[in-house]
């Protein structure tokens, strides 16, 4: 069941963006067809699915006005990243990191942010989300430019914690290498974003790990705050449980 707070966001969503459309999109005719490129010009139409989801991981030189676009798919869009029908999240680069949204009028702006934190925080308290939830997280910090929210939003509960064990198990193969998880992620700060993801799962993930019964990726957490040398020569490399 969708959460308040994210029906609130889907509906200020469908409000802010309604009767959007790029008036004079021509697109790109290797890729779509002409009559689906026909619908970016035609506000109040559904989009096919399929269609739906070749527009929002589009490259943004396939488009004669990038950011028009986007804003005449979000409302169908979001609702489709909220119910878990838009195929890609999670394999692709979404359209809305490629645009700069936070230059756009306050109130469409607010509308895109107050709907990705909904959309987080309503993943991390859904037993069975319909993507995953490194995904899920991967894809909202690649829209809204920076993990920090998304990580503090990430407070302890029961559901939540459940989430923990499948994102670590994800990010620790990669960080513990100091390479980034992220496969999406375009921003020049990549040393930033590992540097950021190894503090937090190193300062609030191995408790939380450990009360879910897995105390060797809350080890692997703990050894994030270890410099890179003194990482690979902790005596936890010669335990049974490393070599598994």
């Amino acid at each position: 069941m969708t959460s308040a707070a994210l029906a609130a966001a889907l509906a200020d969503i469908d409000t802010v963006f309604n009767g959007f459309a790029s008036p004079n999109e021509v697109g790109c005719a290797r890729c779509h067809l002409p009559e689906e490129i026909a619908f970016l010009r035609t506000p109040y139409t559904r989009v096919p699915p399929d269609v739906l989801r070749r527009f929002v991981f589009e490259v943004s030189d396939h488009f004669d006005d990038h950011a028009a676009s986007m804003r005449r798919l979000l409302p169908q869009a979001a609702r489709a990243m909220a119910d878990g029908s838009l195929d890609g999240v999670g394999w692709g680069t979404h359209g809305l990191s490629r645009v700069d949204w936070r230059s756009w009028p306050a109130e469409q702006a607010n509308s895109i942010e107050a709907f990705v934190y909904a959309w987080w925080e309503d993943v991390l308290t859904t037993p069975e989300p319909p993507y995953p939830v490194h995904d899920v997280f991967e894809t909202c910090a690649t829209i809204i430019g920076t993990m920090t929210p998304l990580l503090d939003r990430w407070v302890p509960h029961p559901v939540a914690d459940a989430h923990l064990p499948g994102c670590a198990d994800e990010w620790l193969y990669h960080l513990v290498v100091d390479d980034s998880p992220l496969s999406w992620w375009y921003l020049d700060d990549e040393k930033a974003v590992v540097a950021e993801l190894q503090s937090w799962l190193a300062s609030h993930a191995p408790a939380r790990l450990r009360a879910q019964g897995e105390p060797d990726l809350a080890m692997r957490a703990e050894l994030l705050a270890l410099p890179y040398d003194e990482r690979w020569a902790h005596p936890y490399w010669a335990s049974p449980s490393a070599t598994n």
